[in-house]
């Protein structure tokens, strides 16, 4: 009965570990399902590849707390805003991490907020007022003028200066912090354990699907 109880543990614990290899790999994999799916649907508006958006994650979560499964979700969401062009897309994504550090909210919240206000940026100063970022008179007449001229770009980089000296290098000075180096060690933890994942991921479907054909021939 003992060696019994203990096969059944150490089957659960294998169970678990090996679960949790394949969540993670999922989350991975679903992250850049959503963004693939965004690009077509906006017919990439934003004039960047997949390619270069992953790899932009991985630079991010490289210098700060933010897992770069969390950026690409977030770059997904970003990229439905299709105002937003490919020379501000970068310091948009930058924006958001160190808005959301700042303020202590999720980043889903953040790009809403960030990319509405650039997405139409003389009705997006007034949302983030509400939030507690100011804007000069200059820079209101300024972001007005390049609206007029529908010059989007030029009005979204007078937003995203304030942003950059109001929250500029929170999200990297955030990294640097004790908080920080657990949180990166959990971020490259999780970056072995997705690529572990997607070794297991195609035994652990063949498995399934030998075990649901056992159990169906076991029933007729």
């Amino acid at each position: 009965r003992s060696k019994l109880l203990l096969a059944t543990f150490a089957i659960g614990l294998f169970d678990r570990a090996i679960m949790s290899l394949i969540k993670a790999h999922a989350r991975q994999e679903t992250a850049e399902k959503k963004l693939s799916a965004a690009l077509k649907s906006t017919g990439n508006a934003v004039r960047i590849s997949h390619k270069e958006l992953t790899l932009m994650a991985s630079g991010l979560q490289s210098v700060t707390k933010f897992g770069d499964e969390a950026i690409i979700e977030a770059q997904a969401l970003m990229l439905t805003f299709t105002n937003i062009g490919k020379e501000v897309f970068p310091d948009t994504m930058e924006a958001v991490l160190n808005l959301s550090e700042a303020l202590g909210q999720d980043l889903q919240q953040t790009v809403i907020q960030v990319g509405k206000a650039l997405n139409d940026p003389v009705k997006g100063m007034t949302a983030l007022r509400r939030v507690g970022i100011q804007f000069s008179k200059e820079q209101e007449n300024q972001i007005k003028h390049f609206s007029n001229l529908n010059d989007a770009a030029s009005a979204q980089k007078v937003i995203l200066e304030e942003l950059e000296r109001q929250f500029g290098n929170m999200a990297i000075a955030s990294r640097k912090t004790l908080a920080g180096s657990f949180a990166a060690l959990s971020n490259s933890w999780g970056d072995m354990m997705e690529e572990m994942g997607e070794v297991l991921a195609p035994f652990m479907l063949s498995l399934s699907t030998s075990l649901k054909e056992i159990t169906s021939l076991m029933k007729s």
